[in-house]
């Protein structure tokens, strides 16, 4: 057992107890190097690595991610453009009488900047490392180093994507966007305690909310809801129709109604109130959300994917490489095309 020592340097004398207890927690539950492990004559050492697992999201299967452009820009602009035309009426002429004035079509133009953020991260190993790694045959440490660091990319995209930067308050997530209504009177509570005649009514009036919301210019193709009541609609709608989950009642409403076969559910962790506290809201609220699909209304952009470097070495002894990339938030550029719904429990 290693020599223990307090604060000052000085040598911490143990009993026959305690130095055995030390003796396990150095050797079986952290050890110094992080690849020694008591082999024994019955030890047998698995093939397959158990990894760390993560929850993981798809942002694009939410909200349209443009790659690859604008890359190493400080930050990406947008324009919008909009028509200063009046009535169609005021076209009218009369060709009764002489130098009449016409009427005038113009346009206007303003835009939007998303601040981009740069990335980077190493990762190191030694010479030595790495034959203490390969005498277990089956660790590859360099693979290992590269996946956590990628995996750490790909977890930090996603929540960004859904509740925007905590160390930034310009960078903003499809959950957290500052111009966009949200609807406190529509959803009171859970979809799936709703019966199968409020389950109608409600699923008009949200539609019939976004229609206004978007002054009758867009239809959603995307509805957004939390998690824990996404899996609460397996229930069947009602006893006269067994065959027919709430899920299915709502895909198919939606489908209906924006005669767009393809309208989609989906669940996400991140709209649940436990889950966006300090970010949606102060405490938190269950977020509903009813999007257009279109990258010209709302989307996120990755200038730079995920990169890593080669690796390289000044002694040949000691080597890193640096993963790296550009992001920025997610961004509403036609706000009217979205509408939240929230409630807190």
């Amino acid at each position: 057992m290693n020599q223990i020592l307090n604060s000052k340097g000085e040598p911490v004398l143990l009993n026959a107890q305690e130095a055995f207890r030390a003796d396990y927690l150095t050797n079986h539950i952290k050890n110094s190097l992080g690849f020694e492990i008591d082999v024994t004559t019955l030890t047998t050492i698995v093939k397959r690595i158990v990894e760390q697992k993560f929850f993981q999201v798809a942002p694009a299967e939410y909200m349209p991610v443009k790659v690859g452009e604008g890359s190493w820009s400080s930050q990406l602009t947008t324009y919008r453009s909009f028509s200063l035309a009046d009535d169609f009426e005021t076209g009218v002429i009369n060709t009764g009488a002489s130098n009449g004035r016409l009427a005038e079509a113009d346009t206007a133009i303003d835009s939007l900047t998303v601040k981009v953020i740069n990335w980077a991260k190493s990762i190191g190993w030694t010479l030595a490392e790495l034959q203490l790694a390969s005498k277990s045959g089956n660790w590859d440490l360099i693979t290992s180093k590269e996946k956590a660091r990628k995996k750490n990319w790909d977890l930090g995209i996603q929540k960004t994507a859904f509740l925007g930067s905590p160390n930034d308050a310009n960078v903003k997530g499809l959950l957290t966007q500052t111009d966009i209504t949200s609807n406190m009177s529509i959803i009171t509570g859970y979809i799936k305690d709703l019966s199968a005649a409020n389950l109608n009514t409600f699923l008009a009036a949200v539609y019939g909310a976004y229609r206004t919301n978007s002054v009758h210019t867009a239809e959603p193709t995307h509805f957004v809801i939390p998690e824990t009541d996404y899996n609460g609609l397996a229930s069947y709608t009602d006893a006269t129709y067994a065959n027919k989950t709430k899920l299915q009642a709502i895909q198919e409403m939606f489908a209906t109604l924006t005669q767009n076969p393809n309208f989609k559910v989906l669940k996400l962790s991140y709209a649940d109130q436990l889950n966006n506290v300090g970010t949606v809201a102060a405490g938190g609220k269950n977020r509903y959300t009813l999007l257009n699909y279109d990258e010209d209304s709302v989307r996120m952009d990755i200038p730079v994917d995920y990169t890593a470097t080669m690796a390289n070495s000044v002694n040949s002894y000691q080597f890193q490489n640096v993963g790296y990339g550009q992001f920025t938030g997610a961004k509403a550029y036609r706000p009217l095309e979205m509408l939240y719904f929230d409630w807190a429990e």
